[in-house]
């Protein structure tokens, strides 16, 4: 298996995947499928989406080898977050 090496600035790298995202993906997904990931090549802007994040990357891998894989969940603006959420009603 060959490992991909970024082709871009890891400023340049976001930018791509979140234009990509609000662009082309976000006006196609639905309320319904909230929480899901995207995995986006932010190159050819193809990408997969799946509940279970390793399998959105490995279908796109599957298909793009080299795929500059931007990952995203639908309605966020990120992908994870660390940390505690202020105001979320649980203790």
């Amino acid at each position: 298996m060959t490992v991909s090496k970024p082709r871009y600035s890891k400023e340049e790298f976001a930018r791509l995947g979140d234009e990509v995202y609000e662009r082309d993906i976000a006006p196609r997904v639905e309320a319904a499928e909230a929480g899901k990931f995207v995995a986006i090549d932010i190159e050819t802007g193809a990408y997969e989406m799946d509940r279970d994040e390793l399998l959105a990357m490995n279908r796109l891998l599957a298909r793009i080898a080299d795929a500059q894989v931007w990952l995203r969940r639908v309605g966020s603006r990120c992908a994870h977050r660390i940390g505690s959420r202020r105001n979320s009603g649980r203790p």
